[in-house]
């Protein structure tokens, strides 16, 4: 299987800088959802999607190792 090359121009840093930001965002929404539900198996779901996120967010930092930690978790933007 032929893997395609990973786009790193400017524009494409700044559309997953943002990405990047707005999955912290819904893991931390999914965390609140986490502490209210009662469901054994609704908890094993949401757990499962924040893993399958916060690997989305290590391939992101791979992509871009040249971007600081601020510069990740900045809210400015």
């Amino acid at each position: 299987m032929d893997e395609k090359e990973e786009d790193k121009s400017e524009e494409s840093k700044k559309n997953h800088i943002s990405y990047y930001k707005s999955l912290s965002k819904v893991i931390a929404n999914i965390q609140e959802e986490k502490k209210i539900e009662g469901d054994p198996t609704v908890k094993t779901h949401l757990n499962s999607r924040i893993e399958a996120m916060e690997e989305d967010k290590k391939r992101i930092r791979k992509m871009f190792p040249d971007i600081t930690d601020k510069e990740w978790n900045d809210d400015s933007s």
